[in-house]
């Protein structure tokens, strides 16, 4: 049995259809809802619109976690460093099913802006491969850090009551850091300054504009 190299084109076909699922599409987790075990209870207006927006913001990490991992595994040099990137994104999928579903009990919906995330995320994954594998995966650290640091905010900001999201930005919380842990190991570099600083900057302008819209 022969495994079969795919082209330029056959990549960026691959990218386009992983751009049409993320964005439009109703995506598959492959592990159960870590928030379905736990009761549903009733939330205010408040708790219910703030819980939303941060499931919102959430959910358009996951949009962007997805673009940006399979923009860098575009241009991986190594392909040990594209299956781990994949391998991530594959995860970052489960996440982002689980904020879905969670948004849709909420009676919420996810970004507006969802393309335009997703499409500045994939051309910063791409320029991030483009420096080598070693940027690359430190790039995933600097991401996965950020993204962690975010949780635990949200997991404190969260309505005491709602224990489903709570489940599933802790099951997030702790993927994210294995990521991050994964990506040192595998020979990540630390980014230089001004990067993860311009980084925190457009992650505050996401978050923003995503709790609400």
């Amino acid at each position: 049995m022969t495994t079969r190299s795919l082209s330029p084109l056959d990549r960026l076909l691959a990218d386009a259809q992983n751009a049409l699922e993320t964005v439009a599409g109703r995506p598959r987790a492959e592990r159960p809802n870590p928030g379905a075990g736990e009761p549903e209870v009733e939330l205010d207006d408040a708790e219910r619109r703030h819980a939303a927006g941060l499931m919102r913001i959430n959910h358009v990490g996951e949009v962007c976690a997805q673009a940006l991992y399979v923009g860098q595994a575009t241009v991986a040099r190594d392909p040990a460093t594209r299956a781990h990137l994949l391998e991530a994104a594959q995860e970052e999928t489960d996440h982002l099913a689980w904020c879905d579903d969670r948004l849709r009990e909420l009676d919420s919906r996810p970004s507006l802006f969802n393309p335009l995330w997703y499409g500045g995320a994939y051309a910063i994954g791409l320029l991030a491969g483009l420096r080598g594998d070693g940027w690359n995966l430190g790039f995933v650290v600097e991401t996965e850090r950020q993204v962690e640091a975010h949780l635990e905010e949200h997991l404190q900001t969260l309505p005491p009551a709602d224990l489903r999201s709570r489940a599933i930005l802790e099951t997030m919380k702790a993927d994210e850091a294995r990521h991050a842990d994964n990506a040192e190991a595998a020979g990540a570099r630390v980014l230089p300054q001004p990067i993860p600083t311009l980084m925190a900057a457009a992650s505050k302008v996401m978050k923003t504009v995503a709790y609400r819209l």
